[in-house]
């Protein structure tokens, strides 16, 4: 079981928590939402819980919560930039089985 980052992302994710002086690496989670079921949630780490799932991706710690191990598991996530302006986390995950036609919600 596992939460991957790219290079690419690994380098942005490190360069965030440079620029904000603190943290100890990256969340990965979902939520309900949208019409298919899920929405992925990111966020920095100031603290693990004791039931977190830690991961190290090119020595950047990925922390998932139990809940949402099991719709992210095997997930590669990648920082991907395809203009000045158009830039973000790109989500590889092997157990979407459906999207909404907006591309903000899946469900596995």
């Amino acid at each position: 079981m596992a939460v991957t980052l790219t290079e690419a992302a690994a380098t942005h994710v490190a360069g965030m928590l440079s620029k904000r002086g603190y943290g100890l690496g990256l969340r990965v989670g979902t939520r309900k939402s949208g019409c298919t079921g899920y929405a992925y949630e990111v966020d920095y780490v100031d603290q693990l819980a004791p039931d977190d799932q830690v991961f190290e991706s090119h020595g950047i710690k990925v922390v998932v919560d139990p809940a949402s191990l099991g719709r992210i598991d095997g997930m590669e996530i990648d920082f991907v930039r395809s203009s000045l302006l158009n830039q973000g986390f790109e989500f590889r995950n092997p157990n979407v089985k459906d999207t909404c036609g907006c591309g903000e919600s899946f469900s596995v």
